[in-house]
């Protein structure tokens, strides 16, 4: 049985498994917990894994998955802030491993502060299973501001293009039409806040007419030399 903060963090990190692909920060599930520490989420989720419940990913920066959900999850009611975890989606076609797709490769992109935005030079092989519905394009990664989402300097973001967002996304953002960064979306009043996923590194806050949205993170793809 689990106790209240566990089913609570569970679906907090489901919540954003589902929406984004990437799960959140310790930063981001003490807040949503209302714990004062980060050491409180190290122990609610070392308590998981011991359990079953949840699997750090190896070579990914706190990443993790969701294995398994209690019978009681299903009943317990969620704190405001919390989404009920969804029921599993309906079993698609499998996309055969060796379909491959090209798609534009559109220079580098800023996981630290922005860099200047990006040009059309080339194209990107890329596994056709990585990347979902919509016309999408890829960005290699420049920086280290968002390694505790498991995006690391060198890897290749796969983006699908979106001009809006909705809070908590991955995002391409382009500041003041030549600063391109990639970053977790907030809205903050009339602001618009570009969270990194690294501790050293501050938010960035920008009037909202100051940031376009040019697209969302639907995958990564990593080489090794």
């Amino acid at each position: 049985m689990l106790t209240a903060k566990q089913h609570e963090l569970l679906h907090f990190i489901q919540q954003r498994l589902d929406t984004s692909g990437i799960s959140p920060s310790f930063e981001e599930m003490k807040e949503a917990l209302g714990l004062k520490s980060k050491s409180g989420i190290h122990r609610l989720i070392s308590a998981l894994e011991e359990r079953g419940f949840l699997r750090r990913l190896p070579n990914r920066a706190r990443a993790l998955e969701v294995l398994k959900v209690p019978e009681a999850a299903k009943t317990a009611p969620p704190r405001e802030n919390v989404v009920p975890l969804r029921k599993p989606a309906p079993a698609l076609r499998p996309i055969a491993a060796n379909d491959i797709v090209e798609v534009p490769l559109h220079g580098k992109i800023a996981a630290g502060v922005p860099i200047e935005a990006f040009e059309d030079h080339n194209n990107l092989t890329v596994p056709a299973a990585l990347l979902g519905s919509g016309e999408h394009y890829a960005l290699e990664v420049s920086g280290d501001s968002m390694v505790e989402a498991g995006i690391f300097d060198g890897d290749y973001a796969l983006i699908q293009k979106a001009s809006t967002a909705r809070e908590g996304d991955i995002v391409v953002a382009l500041v003041d039409g030549q600063d391109a960064t990639l970053k977790y979306f907030r809205r903050e009043g009339p602001m618009i806040r570009l969270d990194p996923a690294n501790a050293a590194y501050e938010p960035q806050r920008y009037p909202a007419d100051r940031v376009i949205v040019q697209g969302r993170l639907s995958g990564l793809l990593r080489r090794y030399h």
